[in-house]
């Protein structure tokens, strides 16, 4: 075998290594993201519902902070986490902006209507709506996840994230997940559903660290996670 031909086949087997080392990191990735799948597996689709947005702040916190801006922060990172293990993500805003005309008589009863369209138009696997807490007194504090009332896939899918939450953001949180039937988008969406509360405004330590990009980030890995193992759960 002569140099040139010798080059052709360092080549050849360079790129046959690259390509093997791909796939195998590919799959890899794929379980520790707790998707124990191949990479042909059908695409996922996830509605991130952001709270509030444009003329409605949401909770504002004992330290200035609007639940709507905290809101958008996290689901953004969820939806660039999920994104991540080929997760198509539907935002029902991605924007300061609600989704109700700005001269509607009832604003609120508008945007979450709208909010309820856009996720029965997608027909999604599962719905998370990433909203942040608040109390009269100041010493609550901690994440929790609702689901609705008799929904066996919503409160599965509350317990996988508030665990992931527990773990991964705040281990000393003993909230536990809480089954509720008069918030309108729980009663009203068709597919499983939760509510992640990520924390308590009024708490000044915790709305200090939900205004801070590490903490988010903790947060939104947490959540993410979470809807990763429930959609390995219940893969089509």
């Amino acid at each position: 075998m002569n140099r040139s031909q010798y080059k052709l086949l360092s080549i050849a087997m360079t790129i046959m290594l690259l390509v093997s080392m791909f796939y195998v990191g590919r799959e890899a990735a794929a379980y520790v993201a707790g998707r124990n799948v191949s990479v042909e597996e059908e695409r996922r689709c996830v509605v991130i519902d952001p709270g509030h947005g444009g003329e409605d702040p949401g909770k504002v916190g004992i330290n200035g902070a609007n639940e709507k801006d905290v809101n958008l922060q996290i689901a953004r990172l969820v939806k660039m986490f999920l994104e991540k293990n080929d997760v198509e993500v539907v935002m029902t805003r991605d924007s300061d902006a609600g989704l109700n005309d700005p001269d509607v008589s009832n604003k609120k009863v508008q945007d979450m209507k709208r909010r309820i369209a856009l996720i029965e138009e997608e027909s999604p696997d599962l719905t998370v709506s990433i909203h942040q807490n608040s109390y009269p007194e100041e010493y609550v504090h901690g994440a929790q996840v609702f689901y609705y009332t008799g929904s066996t896939q919503g409160k599965r899918l509350a317990e996988i994230i508030q665990a992931q939450l527990v773990e991964r953001a705040d281990p000393g949180n003993r909230r536990q997940v809480k089954a509720n039937d008069s918030y309108y988008l729980l009663k009203k969406t068709g597919v499983p559903i939760v509510i992640v509360e990520c924390g308590f405004l009024s708490n000044r330590e915790e709305a200090a660290r939900l205004c801070t990009p590490e903490y988010q980030e903790r947060v939104a890995w947490a959540i993410h996670m979470g809807i990763l193992q429930y959609l390995n759960e219940n893969v089509k």
